[in-house]
C-alpha cells in the first residue's frame, strides 16, 4: 500500500513538473522573494532620515533575512536534485539499455550480413567449380570424339 501511495505521489508530481506547475510555483516565490526585497528597500530608502543606530539594524535585520532566504533557495535546490537524482539515474540506465540493445542489434546484423556474404562466396565458388569441372568433361568428351573420329 505505501509503494502504491508512493507511486501516486510520485506520479502527481511528475504531472505538477510536466504541466509547469512547479516551476510556476518556483517562478511565484521568486517573485514573492523579490517583492520581499523591494519592500525591505523601500523601508531602508525611508529610513535614510533616521538615527545611524537604527539604519544598522535595519540592515542587519534586512542581511539576516537575505541570508535566511539564499539558504532556504539552496534547500529548495538541494531537495529538488535529490527528488531528481533516482528519476536521472533510472533515465540513465535506461538509455544505456537502449544503446547495449542497439549495439548487440548491430553486431547481430554485421554477423549475418557476413554470413549471408560468406554463403554466397561459397556458392559462386561451388558454381564455378561445377563450371570448370563441366567444361573440363566436355573438352575431355570432345577430345575422345576427335580421337575416335
Amino acid at each position: 500500500m505505501d509503494k502504491l501511495l508512493e507511486f501516486g505521489k510520485r506520479a502527481m508530481f511528475y504531472v505538477r513538473v510536466l504541466s509547469g506547475y512547479e516551476e510556476r510555483r518556483i517562478r511565484s516565490y521568486r517573485i514573492q522573494l523579490q517583492q520581499r526585497l523591494q519592500q525591505a528597500q523601500a523601508r531602508k530608502a525611508a529610513l535614510n532620515k533616521v538615527p545611524e543606530q537604527l539604519i544598522i539594524s535595519e540592515v542587519r535585520k534586512m542581511v539576516e533575512e537575505m541570508q535566511a532566504l539564499n539558504k532556504k533557495l539552496e534547500e529548495t535546490e538541494a531537495a529538488i536534485e535529490d527528488y531528481f537524482k533516482p528519476i536521472d539515474n533510472q533515465a540513465e540506465m535506461i538509455m544505456k539499455a537502449q544503446l547495449d540493445g542497439e549495439e548487440k542489434r548491430m553486431r547481430e546484423m554485421m554477423a549475418t550480413m557476413q554470413r549471408q556474404a560468406l554463403l554466397e562466396k561459397a556458392e559462386a565458388d561451388s558454381q564455378n567449380a561445377k563450371a570448370d569441372e563441366h567444361a573440363v568433361e566436355s573438352e575431355c568428351s570432345n577430345k575422345k570424339n576427335a580421337r575416335r573420329g
